[in-house]
């Protein structure tokens, strides 16, 4: 299957890149039966993010564009591309017979309407805030014009981030009142390989092919049922007993070690580099305590043992992280200063740093966390830290919401946390050291961090659009948050895919279940 695309990867030029994939003699037909660990609050992808939303939203709607393995965008519902010579229009030329689910055309228009839909309801407003307006000068042309060089325009396209909706549909709201539609659960109309059936809260999504998809022979798939099952233990035997065929971002531990010692499931944790998933502890910068001095965030870095983490915490399923940025990235940088354990070195630190011991104790701390798996974790650092005189309080938050209220204000000391690349540094990884961004709401700067120079680099990295130049960018830019540590950066969160051997070409991409898996089929 061969596909001809016009595309560009950091140069201003018109690219012809052959891209040639091979299939292992798909079979057409059959139910996927899969899974999701949590309920959805919406099926829309334009209006909401997270991974729950993001698997039935990647095969309800389209994107422009999908990524493969390599990182190289591949044309979708965009058959080719242009970026000007200035880097400020992106030029998508529209497959010519595509239609919604409805039957409606897809046009330029449902293109430019899906813009302004997702920068007005969407979470990550860095995504498409340079596009200041989408020309559309014929049905199947819609030109994204910016105000800025914007080289994350490209992922931000694929994926779960850029549904294409349908302006007839949607269109009978403001813009701004897109989230809360009600055709966003029921009755949707799409534009993806697969069309809704049925979503019952806190059972199951179900959707079935859609034969008018504007690629021929896609999706191989009759039906996708995927079913709610919240219980970690209930998963597990549902995967081992073959009641699921497929299922993602699974990273409990137990559940990942159990299963790969289970014929015919394969258990990879390959296909989650553009997701990006980091734990971390983070440490409030903010005020005069004594986390505002970078010492003492360094001392916490050299008694909290990262191998203990990774090793009998997460029993072997997470890789080391050192940075803001997913080793799976093509921008991470692994040569940046580390922490092994040493509690002579934390103990010197906390002392040059004015915080000597007064008994047994020098200060107190206190540590929140937002969900129960991760109280392992955060009792761990509470016994590290007692060891160089620091007295840790945890706080165990009644519910999500409120661990997020307390983030969102900045009112914590530390917090251990997990945190989305979400493709490029841009969308995902500035949000965190931005000091524009500070106390914005959970998973924005609240960290209080705030540095000169790693804002100019940010601003610099935003807008370069050579590769190797964005790349050094980000080198000094890792160099730099590795040193001042506003958060310790402990291990990857070890997302895994888990599949029967019936499955074939599970969605081993960049971006997980978080796009379409027209080309995912059962064997017979």
């Amino acid at each position: 299957m061969k596909h001809f695309v016009k595309g560009l990867l950091g140069s201003a030029a018109v690219v012809g890149i052959l891209a040639t994939v091979a299939y292992a003699e798909p079979v057409r037909g059959g139910t996927l039966v899969s899974v999701l660990g949590s309920n959805p609050r919406s099926l829309n992808g334009a209006v909401q993010s997270g991974i729950v939303t993001g698997y039935p939203a990647a095969q309800l709607f389209a994107s422009p564009l999908r990524y493969d393995k390599d990182w190289t965008p591949q044309p979708y519902l965009a058959e080719s591309w242009t970026v000007s010579d200035d880097g400020l229009s992106v030029t998508l030329n529209l497959a010519q017979d595509a239609v919604f689910h409805d039957g409606q055309p897809i046009t330029s228009e449902d293109v430019a309407f899906s813009v302004d839909v997702i920068k007005a309801n969407h979470p990550f407003k860095t995504m498409f805030a340079p596009v200041e307006s989408v020309d559309t000068p014929d049905a199947h042309t819609a030109v994204l014009k910016l105000s800025k060089p914007h080289p994350a325009l490209m992922l931000a396209m694929s994926g779960q981030l850029m549904s294409i909706l349908p302006k007839h549909i949607y269109g009978d709201v403001p813009i701004d009142e897109v989230k809360a539609h009600p055709r966003n659960n029921e009755n949707v109309v799409g534009s993806g390989p697969f069309k809704l059936v049925e979503f019952k809260s806190g059972e199951h999504v179900i959707m079935e092919r859609f034969d008018d998809f504007f690629i021929d022979g896609r999706p191989y798939l009759d039906r996708v049922v995927l079913r709610i099952i919240t219980d970690v233990s209930a998963r597990t035997i549902a995967y081992e007993n073959g009641e699921l065929h497929m299922g993602a971002f699974e990273s409990v531990p137990q559940m990942v070690n159990r299963l790969k010692g289970v014929a015919g499931i394969t258990v990879t944790p390959e296909g989650y580099g553009a997701i990006g998933p980091l734990d971390w502890l983070a440490m409030n910068t903010g005020g005069d305590g004594p986390l505002s001095d970078k010492r003492v965030r360094q001392a916490i870095a050299y008694a909290v043992d990262k191998n203990f983490i990774q090793n009998a915490l997460m029993q072997g399923t997470a890789a080391d992280s050192r940075t803001g940025i997913h080793p799976d990235s093509p921008f991470y940088n692994a040569d940046v200063p580390t922490y092994e354990v040493d509690l002579d070195k934390s103990m010197a630190l906390l002392d040059e740093a004015g915080f000597p011991m007064n008994g047994d104790s020098r200060f107190s701390l206190t540590i929140d966390f937002g969900w129960p798996g991760v109280k392992p974790q955060v009792e761990y650092v509470k016994a590290a830290l007692k060891k160089v005189g620091i007295d840790v309080e945890v706080r165990a938050s009644a519910d999500f919401p409120t661990w997020a209220k307390r983030m969102g204000e900045m009112d914590f000391d530390m917090s251990w946390d997990t945190v989305f690349n979400w493709g490029d540094p841009v969308i995902g990884v500035h949000r965190t050291y931005d000091s524009t961004n500070i106390g914005k709401g959970v998973w924005s700067n609240t960290q209080g961090y705030a540095n000169a120079r790693v804002d100019e680099l940010m601003a610099m990295a935003a807008v370069e659009t050579d590769p190797a130049k964005r790349t050094e960018l980000y080198r000094e830019f890792q160099a730099i948050i590795a040193d001042e540590l506003p958060v310790y950066h402990t291990n990857t969160l070890p997302y895994h895919t888990i599949y029967s051997d019936k499955v074939g070409n599970p969605p081993l991409g960049i971006w997980g279940t978080s796009t379409p898996i027209d080309m995912t089929y059962l064997k017979e």
